[in-house]
């Protein structure tokens, strides 16, 4: 896949069917949308296919307040499009100006004469333009003016639910970490740098790596103790382990921190980059009445982590 960011690069681009939206997470439906415009490019040999995005989360322009909690960083998302096969992927510089373009003028100056789109298959639910209060058959009629075919794609609907990047939020936002990968066709992950933490959960023989995430943008699951999977750089292949998100209650602590155990692993592993992937969360945090019960429920943490991780 070539990959086009408008700010920089000069490239002239072939007529193509193209679809467009922010594609946070590059989720089980926005693949889905994607595959209609490469299986019709493939049934139109005069045309590539393209997939145009932003470089940034429009509401981040049009409210400067407004802090999102994303699913893939811009690098993530590029990787994850990179495997949908399609020929092209455009990255579009969201700023003011392009905030304060109409519909028409955004569908005739960038997609037509920029990007030179010839078909435009519009995902189920998106919309774009200044004030956004356009429609389907308004794109329909305006593409019909400036010869750019649009058409609908359907929604890609899994257990009766329309699968968004917003219903994928709700389910981490609600710990349900099993559910989200389930939308996302993979586990939710976030990855950063391990820093020096506080050193309790060696002296519990739970040692963990605390997690400094590399986006701050990136969502953080909710509170709770998880299966995941562990990438560490320089280690190879995914290790097995649990994380807690919390605050470290028994330890009255006040901030949250993101620690990790990862099972049977001693190597020392400050300052290096880790993935984790999330496939399950187990529980609450909770505050425990001692270190003993503390202790004891972490081995049933992990028992209950290492037989939903055999699984996975």
């Amino acid at each position: 896949m070539r990959t086009i960011f408008t700010d920089t690069d000069s490239a002239e681009m072939a007529p193509c069917v193209a679809t467009i939206g922010f594609f946070d997470g590059v989720h089980r439906g926005h693949r889905y949308l994607i595959k209609s415009v490469t299986d019709c490019a493939a049934a139109s040999p005069e045309l590539q296919s393209t997939v145009i995005t932003f470089d940034r989360h429009p509401r981040q322009v049009l409210n400067m307040d407004f802090q999102p909690k994303l699913l893939s960083t811009l690098d993530e998302k590029l990787a994850l499009l990179s495997k949908t096969g399609a020929d092209n992927c455009v990255v579009l510089h969201f700023d003011r100006d392009m905030a304060a373009m109409t519909a028409y003028d955004f569908m005739r100056d960038v997609l037509r004469d920029r990007l030179n789109v010839r078909k435009l298959i519009m995902g189920y639910d998106n919309r774009f333009g200044h004030s956004r209060t356009e429609g389907f058959d308004d794109y329909v009629g305006y593409g019909r003016e400036i010869g750019i075919e649009v058409v609908r794609g359907n929604a890609f609907v899994l257990n009766g639910v329309n699968v968004s990047s917003s219903v994928i939020r709700t389910f981490l936002s609600g710990g349900e970490a099993d559910m989200a990968a389930m939308c996302l066709g993979y586990p939710y992950f976030f990855s950063g740098k391990v820093k020096g933490g506080y050193r309790e959960g060696r002296k519990l023989g739970f040692p963990t790596a605390n997690i400094e995430v590399d986006d701050a943008q990136k969502l953080i699951p909710e509170h709770g103790v998880y299966a995941v999977k562990v990438r560490v750089e320089g280690c190879g292949g995914l290790l097995n382990g649990m994380m807690n998100i919390g605050t470290r209650p028994t330890f009255d602590g006040h901030e949250t921190t993101l620690e990790v155990n990862i099972f049977d692993f001693e190597e020392d592993i400050y300052g290096r980059q880790v993935d984790v992937l999330f496939y399950h969360r187990l529980r609450d945090e909770q505050k425990f009445c001692s270190i003993k019960k503390l202790v004891d429920q972490l081995w049933l943490d992990r028992e209950a982590a290492e037989k939903i991780l055999e699984r996975a």
